[in-house]
């Protein structure tokens, strides 16, 4: 299967341009968060009919996972938290967002809300639990914050993680937890765009202006995940240890130069 996670496009047209372009090279496309921008000068209800439309197209080339963040809350639960309404299913034409668990091949991905207090983060922990009892082979996460106390969740002069997120993947275990939320992190001393708990393995792609975004993609039968950024491009490989510095991608690897590639952006 092959996977491309982008996070935190914050309403930039041409980085949602880009996805949509690249989108029909992949099985999966996950957007892990943020779509929207709190900052833009555009109010938030058109923007997210203007992402929507995106979603809508995204999804018509390929398997579109999505999960909110921070900037995407529009509405407050009974406990007068909030929550992203706009991006559930039934506003959404289908598409597969906070609360939902998707079986593809042998994965299992579950796509968790951004929690904005007791409530909402009890109602991650129960479907996390639900989910587990179903695990197939393989678990995927997608989670806008990575785990407090990571190199993924450091902004240079703290750590911007979620304490709950971690415990769960102690408790847990996933295969991989795709996030986002630190735009930084893969940018500064200390800080990366992946990490390791036990044998879960956490990516956060960072985040700058320009595009195309900053990007991952991995191939689950080849077992390599690839990140290419404005910063430089970097591998690593499931099956092996993290190694820090992460090796430097030197070459395209023969699983994303087969046949017809995505963009020639995403090369790096």
């Amino acid at each position: 299967m092959r996977l491309l996670l982008v996070s935190d496009l914050h309403y930039s047209l041409p980085l949602f341009d880009w996805v949509l372009e690249v989108a029909g090279g992949f099985d999966v496309v996950v957007m892990a968060g943020d779509h929207l921008d709190l900052a833009s000068l555009v109010d938030r209800r058109a923007q997210a009919v203007v992402v929507k439309k995106y979603f809508a197209r995204i999804q018509a080339k390929t398997r579109l996972l999505i999960c909110s963040g921070n900037h995407d809350l529009d509405s407050e639960n009974e406990a007068g938290e909030q929550t992203a309404k706009w991006l559930l299913g039934a506003h959404n034409k289908g598409v597969l967002s906070d609360g939902d668990s998707v079986l593809i091949e042998d994965t299992l991905f579950t796509m968790c809300a951004w929690w904005d207090g007791p409530v909402s983060r009890e109602a991650i922990g129960a479907q996390l639990a639900e989910a587990a009892k179903k695990r197939p082979k393989h678990w995927i996460w997608i989670y806008h914050a990575p785990p407090a106390n990571s190199p993924v969740a450091w902004g240079g002069q703290r750590y911007f993680g979620d304490d709950a997120l971690k415990k769960w993947i102690e408790e847990y275990r996933p295969d991989i937890v795709m996030s986002g939320h630190v735009h930084e992190a893969p940018y500064v001393d200390k800080g990366s765009w992946v990490d390791r708990i036990g044998q879960t393995w956490i990516f956060n792609t960072g985040h700058y202006l320009g595009a195309p975004p900053a990007h991952i993609m991995m191939d689950t039968k080849a077992g390599e995940v690839l990140w290419f950024s404005a910063a430089g491009n970097q591998s690593v490989e499931l099956d092996s240890q993290l190694t820090r510095p992460p090796a430097k991608l030197t070459a395209l690897p023969e699983w994303l130069t087969a046949g017809d590639p995505p963009h020639p952006q995403s090369q790096g």
